[in-house]
């Protein structure tokens, strides 16, 4: 299959336009989605996302060893060929605590340098893992600009160092990229993002591309599978969309290669998560084939919810109102 590619704007290097996303943690165990990474790259991916906060670092760290030694179940592949992201989970943004998070993503990889390692949220927390939607951390904090690029310096020593290629930033708002690219020596190249049908966010995308970052969108189907203390009463289902749907039947696929082919045509590089093989592999097809008509586009374009489904409750400080604090939908950075 012929997987588009784009080309990261600062450095040149040519990123695979779909990933497998690794995000199982809530309901899949370690070992599961470890094998199917192992699929995966076999089937033809070459780009997976990962992060320390989904406690399978270490198993998926096996597999690409395995996959670079020929040992996989099919022939090897170079370190070279992949692009292997992580990210820096929320409890690691003390000074004293960015390096050696990520040293530990490196070596639970089993790598000697990431393709690209993102700060997962702006905000610095802790929640355990499966909690509820009601949970808060009494060390929660709001986006604070200074103490963020106190995290960004660190990340930028990284990149000196040779162990990482690539900087990016996700969870984040115009308002916080603004100062970001304006303070960042090294700028970040990335910023990933919820996308899919149903949640478009335009104008946040429009910035990103136009300030020369690629928009990574998670949750690209809809996230059907997400933890239950991300779902509420008012989210709508994408691939139960009746225009989806229509499209669906005359490409004859299923609705999530819709929402996939719907990235592509929109400059996104989605990063779906499955663990059944058939899946695996029909995600891939979607991107690489029978690519939507600009009819079909603007059909999908005007199926915009605004329908945020992470919305990121359990990241509220204590001044805090409501989820949407975190957002700056105002266009201003709530603290």
């Amino acid at each position: 299959m012929d997987i588009p590619v784009f080309t990261v704007s600062a450095t040149g290097a040519r990123i695979p336009a779909i990933g497998l996303g690794t995000f199982g943690s809530d309901h899949v165990d370690p070992a599961t989605v470890a094998e199917a990474v192992r699929f995966a790259i076999g089937a033809g991916y070459r780009h997976i996302d990962c992060a320390a906060v989904y406690g399978n670092e270490p198993q998926i760290g096996s597999v690409l060893r395995q996959v670079m030694a020929g040992q996989a179940g099919y022939p090897a592949v170079a370190r070279q060929d992949l692009w292997i992201t992580s990210k820096l989970w929320n409890d690691k943004h003390g000074e004293d605590d960015v390096v050696p998070a990520f040293l530990q993503s490196l070596n639970n990889l089993g790598l000697d340098y990431l393709d690209l390692y993102l700060v997962h949220w702006p905000f610095p927390n802790f929640h355990p893992p499966k909690c509820s939607v009601d949970s808060r951390s009494p060390n929660a904090r709001p986006y604070i600009h200074e103490d963020f690029m106190k995290v960004w310096r660190k990340l930028e020593g990284l990149v000196d160092a040779g162990l990482v290629r690539h900087l990016g930033t996700s969870n984040m708002t115009e308002p916080k990229l603004s100062l970001v690219m304006r303070d960042a020596r090294i700028k970040p190249s990335f910023n990933e993002m919820e996308l899919h049908p149903h949640f478009q966010q335009p104008a946040l995308v429009r910035f990103v591309k136009e300030i020369g970052l690629i928009p990574i969108g998670f949750s690209p189907l809809g996230s059907p599978g997400r933890p239950e203390r991300d779902k509420t009463a008012t989210d709508t289902v994408d691939m139960e969309d009746p225009i989806l749907v229509r499209i669906a039947q005359a490409h004859k696929v299923h609705p999530a290669a819709i929402c996939l082919k719907w990235a592509i045509a929109n400059g996104h590089l989605p990063i779906p998560f499955s663990t059944s093989q058939r899946n695996i592999v029909a995600n891939l097809q979607a991107v690489a084939e029978d690519p939507l008509t600009n009819q079909e586009k603007q059909d999908l374009d005007a199926i915009d919810r605004d329908c945020r489904l992470i919305k990121g409750q359990v990241f509220l400080w204590e001044s805090a109102r409501d989820w949407h604090d975190l957002w700056d939908e105002d266009g201003v950075i709530v603290q």
